[in-house]
């Protein structure tokens, strides 16, 4: 039985030609990235490049090229930010933006770079289309979404905010929705896209990145040596390159390339997540943090109780039952400021591929049962 429920932390289990794809490469291929040229470097090399364009496929993007690899979606997030040309001065926000956008935006904030206005939302932070059709976005640099909440799995609609944005450039962070939600980034027309390999892309630690409509207007963050133009002091103007100072983490690629090639169809239905949010929202303590439209509501969701803490909780699902959650704030404060659960914040739930319906009614069954012990 699969009792790990903290998937919006690092997925598990990852599929088994992870580990194996890895081990080969170790063992057998070795080798760096785009530098010399001997059968080793061309094998890692096309291996890299693989994982680009499948990422593109499953991102939805004819630009293969446009999307750089980092060590995470936070390095990808601290490259927009910092690298965007600001005229304006003003960045929009949503109202549940994790930490690897919040803290980076302080900083710019505290500098005096950036002024910040949070996006208008509905009670369950999804953005409220209405209002943000009265607001002059033009006025900002960039608007920044967070595509799939990590404290209760909101879907925003990128599509139509997008739409609204017009000629405002849009940073989607696909942190918690890639390799869960259907993405498409040329269709909607969004100009940023961050992605990390480790959560719903069932990859390795250590592996992410972004996807740049323009990269000529993006300043880099990171300088260094490419295996390209290496004849100049300057980064390469050319994509992927421009963003890709120094080795990249070839042995997390190549594990992320397997993961994504080796995905697996969910188990459990979407239905199936949202009958176990209703199901616990029925048990007498329990409120839960989700969307209020099932067709809005990802992977994950909250809860909190009347009289126990999230801590408490969450210690007992383990101590009790084996089941592993994450409780507290999730690196999330502004969400849990907006959904009232700060500063103690919730017991997040978060789902995997391979969970089964099973799985579910274990956990529900335990969340039952702690009912009468707290």
């Amino acid at each position: 039985m699969n009792r790990y429920f903290d998937n919006a932390s690092t997925s598990f289990p990852k599929p088994p030609q992870v580990a194996s794809e890895i081990s080969r490469y170790l063992t057998e291929i070795g080798g760096t990235y785009g530098r010399s040229a001997y059968w080793r470097v061309y094998e890692t090399t096309r291996m890299v490049e693989a994982c680009r364009d499948r990422l593109a496929l499953l991102l939805g993007t004819g630009k293969p090229e446009n999307i750089s690899f980092c060590v995470n979606a936070t390095a990808a997030i601290n490259t927009i930010l910092k690298g965007i040309r600001l005229k304006k001065k003003k960045i929009f926000i949503s109202p549940l933006e994790h930490n690897a956008v919040m803290r980076p935006l302080t900083m710019l904030q505290k500098s005096g770079q950036v002024i910040l206005e949070v996006l208008p939302a509905h009670p369950d932070g999804s953005i409220n289309l209405e209002k943000l059709s009265q607001i002059n976005l033009t006025e900002a640099d960039l608007i920044v979404i967070n595509h799939q909440s990590n404290v209760s799995g909101v879907i925003q609609p990128i599509a139509d905010i997008t739409k609204y944005a017009q000629e405002v450039p849009v940073l989607v962070d696909g942190s918690q929705s890639a390799g869960f939600l259907p993405i498409k980034i040329d269709e909607w027309g969004i100009d940023y896209f961050v992605f990390t390999g480790h959560k719903g892309l069932l990859g390795p630690t250590g592996t992410g990145g972004f996807f740049v409509r323009n990269p000529e207007n993006l300043q880099t963050l990171l300088e260094g040596g490419t295996g390209s133009s290496s004849d100049s002091f300057e980064m390469p103007d050319f994509m992927p390159d421009k963003f890709q100072a120094g080795t990249p983490n070839i042995v997390g690629i190549i594990g992320l390339l397997a993961a994504i090639d080796n995905h697996p169809e969910s188990i459990i239905a979407h239905v199936d997540i949202i009958n176990l949010k209703n199901e616990i929202s029925r048990i007498d303590g329990y409120q839960v943090v989700c969307a209020h439209h099932s067709d809005h509501q990802g992977t994950l969701f909250s809860l909190v109780h009347q009289t126990a803490t999230a801590s408490q909780i969450a210690g007992e699902l383990f101590n009790k039952f084996g089941i592993e959650v994450r409780s507290g704030l999730h690196c999330a404060p502004a969400a849990h400021r907006f959904y009232g659960t700060f500063p103690e914040g919730t017991v997040r739930l978060s789902f995997s591929p391979y969970h089964t319906l099973n799985d579910l009614n274990y956990l529900l069954s335990a969340l039952k049962n702690l009912t009468n012990h707290i």
